[in-house]
Formats: C-alpha cells, sequence, structure tokens
C-alpha cells in the first residue's frame, strides 16, 4: 500500500499543515481538512481538487478559489492563470522533502513511524 502525503503551505512554502490519506483514496477526500481553521486570500490547487462543494467551502470563509476546472466540467469555472503559476511553492515543498531519504525511499512500512519522519522533515525545511 502507499500513503498519499497532503500539504497547506503559506504564501512562503513553509508547510502549516500535513494530512495523510491511504494512496488509493481520492485528493478531495482531505481537502476539506487542509484548509478548515485558515483564513486565506486565495486557495490554489490543482484539478484533482476541483468539486462544487470544495469551492463553496472557499467561498464561505470569502477566498477566491484558484483551481482550474477539470476537462469533464459541463460549464467550465474561470480561475487566475497569473496566480495558479504560484502553486508551484507546493510542489518545491514535496521537491524539498524528497531529499530525506527514509522519506523518498519509504523505509518505513507504518504509518506512524512515516508520518513522524515526513513531519520531523517539515520543521527541518521550516528552520532552514
Amino acid at each position: 500500500m502507499s500513503t498519499k502525503i497532503h500539504v497547506a503551505t503559506d504564501a512562503l512554502g513553509n508547510p502549516v499543515r500535513v494530512l495523510f490519506s491511504p494512496g488509493q483514496r481520492n485528493d478531495i477526500t482531505q481537502a476539506h481538512a487542509l484548509i478548515e481553521g485558515f483564513e486565506p486570500d486565495a486557495v490554489m490547487a490543482d484539478k484533482g481538487y476541483d468539486a462544487d462543494h470544495l469551492r463553496a467551502a472557499i467561498d464561505q470563509i470569502e477566498a477566491e478559489p484558484v483551481i482550474p476546472p477539470k476537462s469533464n466540467r459541463k460549464m467550465p469555472r474561470d480561475y487566475d492563470r497569473a496566480l495558479y503559476k504560484e502553486r508551484n511553492l507546493v510542489e518545491r515543498f514535496f521537491n524539498k522533502i524528497k531529499h530525506f531519504r527514509r522519506i523518498a525511499t519509504r523505509y518505513d512500512k507504518l504509518l506512524a513511524n512515516y508520518r513522524g519522519f515526513v513531519i520531523l522533515a517539515a520543521v527541518a525545511i521550516i528552520l532552514r
């Protein structure tokens, strides 16, 4: 089995929330938990997070949803393409944690151990 890591970052690319889910589960299942308790100006995510219920939750916290529409959406919604380019901060974070060999190769089979080392790597990245 595999594990997915879901991360919310601030405007500088520092992780503010890290969640885990089984690898076979859809990304959207963790979306509400990622944005819960935050008051951002914008929420950026990839196409995997394009859902009406998530957009409604983002509108409810008075943030701008910057999520490209899925290709099968009948009524595609517009999004700020220039702001979407800033989503690479999350991708940069994932690249940084892959430099920790124990995380990249998944030495730990238990989720509790793996989670601990991912959090430790996130703290090390923040302290740099």
